[in-house]
C-alpha cells in the first residue's frame, strides 16, 4: 500500500531536497501561482512536475484526484438516448400500427 501524503509532508519532503513549489515551477518553465495552486485544486502539470521531483507517482500525492473521470452534463440516460439516436435507434419513431 502507497503511503498517503499530506501537505505538510509533501512541503517537508521538497523542502529536505532543498526545493520550494517557485523553485520548482521555475525549472519547469511555469508560473509559480499555477504550482501553488496544486493545493486547491486539480493541475495536472503541477501534479506531474511535484511527483516526478518526489520521485513518486501523481496518484499517490493526490489520491483522491485520480483516477481522472470524464465529466459529463448528461446523465446516463440521456447518454443512452442519445447514442440510441445516433445508431438510428430513434424510440419516438416507431412502426406505424
Amino acid at each position: 500500500m502507497s503511503k498517503i501524503w499530506t501537505k505538510a509532508q509533501i512541503k517537508c519532503a521538497l523542502e529536505e531536497k532543498g526545493m520550494t513549489l517557485t523553485g520548482l515551477a521555475i525549472l519547469n518553465d511555469m508560473n509559480p501561482s499555477q504550482m501553488r495552486s496544486v493545493w486547491s485544486r486539480p493541475v495536472r502539470p503541477a501534479e506531474k512536475v511535484l511527483a516526478e521531483f518526489l520521485g513518486v507517482a501523481p496518484a499517490e500525492l493526490f489520491p483522491t484526484r485520480y483516477p481522472m473521470r470524464k465529466s459529463s452534463l448528461l446523465s446516463a440516460e440521456n447518454e443512452a438516448l442519445i447514442a440510441r439516436k445516433k445508431a438510428g435507434l430513434d424510440p419516438d419513431k416507431g412502426v406505424a400500427a
